[in-house]
């Protein structure tokens, strides 16, 4: 087993397992070594996620109170107003978060004036002095280039899961989609943002195989947000089991060691974990956080706790020139 800070795309399912099961202590020290090796220990990346559309997406995947096929009390938007957008992100700012990501609940990006509006949007925030980044469901390869000429950073597009559990949360996408998008966004020279969501009923080694999907990606995802489920009632996962937080800790680490130059983000759920599991998280590898009181629809922890919990650890947000 290896994990000494190399970065590798030929990872085998038995080492990530091998790592992912290391006694917690060792787990923590190897990735937090790893972490020291190229990032700095006491800075976090702070990023805003706004929903620029809302509600009715024709997917169904299970964790998603957006999706049309379930009625979990999100209420159908339109596409935000351009000047809106910007003048949030400037907002955001200003309160010096470094990354905007924009969502929209489309199964893929559209063709037309609502495509035109999303790349006014971008352009809007990248004259903010901000890193861009958008989730609009599928791209196609020219909606890839439209997007990187229009200032775009980063694409977010998560695999979710593992390929053998991930016909248990959505039916109306495979697997092989998501990966089409995630080579287009490369091909078009945009980074990529691609993780997963624990807590979904899986098992450990949809875990560990959701971390080796991400880990033999060449190159790695730039960005990995591992997300916890955030339970919605009205959605098949309304009711799902609560997870245990050491497992975000464990895979936090176990991303940190595969992924060593990767931005390992503490996503969703994050409310749902106490001050000491989120600096346990921290300690594993986690560099980033989505501040702002909402994740498109579920809820956040507001500014003021995010920058009481980071004052408390010592910890910084990451500045603009820090990037």
């Amino acid at each position: 087993m290896s994990g000494d800070g190399q970065v590798r795309s030929d990872w085998s399912m038995a080492e990530v397992g091998e790592i992912y099961a290391l006694p917690l202590p060792e787990l923590i020290f190897r990735a937090q070594t790893v972490h020291r090796q190229r990032h700095a220990p006491e800075r976090v990346e702070t990023c805003q996620l706004i929903s620029i559309k809302t509600g009715g997406c024709p997917e169904d995947c299970g964790y998603c109170p957006q999706s049309a096929h379930y009625d979990a009390g999100v209420q159908r938007e339109a596409l935000m107003d351009v000047d809106a957008v910007v003048a949030t992100a400037r907002e955001a700012a200003a309160r010096g978060v470094t990354r905007f990501c924009m969502g929209a609940a489309w199964r893929e990006a559209p063709q037309g004036r609502e495509f035109e509006n999303v790349l006014a949007m971008v352009r809007g925030v990248a004259a903010a002095g901000l890193e861009v980044c958008c989730t609009l469901g599928m791209l196609n390869e020219e909606q890839a280039r439209e997007l990187k000429a229009a200032g775009l950073t980063a694409y977010n597009h998560n695999l979710d899961t593992s390929p053998e559990f991930y016909g248990n949360i959505i039916t109306t996408r495979v697997y092989e989609d998501r990966l089409r998008t995630l080579a287009a966004v490369r091909q078009a020279g945009i980074t990529v943002c691609c993780g997963g969501i624990l807590g979904m009923g899986e098992r450990r080694v949809d875990r560990i195989g959701l971390l080796r999907q991400l880990a033999t990606l060449d190159p790695h995802p730039e960005s990995v947000p591992i997300n916890m489920l955030v339970r919605v009632e009205g959605t098949p996962l309304g009711q799902a089991a609560l997870l245990d937080p050491l497992e975000m800790v464990r895979a936090i680490a176990t991303a940190r060691i595969l992924m060593p130059a990767s931005r390992v983000r503490l996503a969703a759920g994050r409310k749902q974990l106490s001050p000491e599991a989120v600096a346990l998280c921290f300690l594993a590898g986690a560099n980033s956080i989505f501040v702002g009181e909402k994740l498109l629809t579920t809820p956040n922890p507001v500014p003021d706790e995010d920058m009481v919990l980071l004052d408390s650890l010592g910890m910084k947000p990451l500045e603009h020139h820090a990037l």
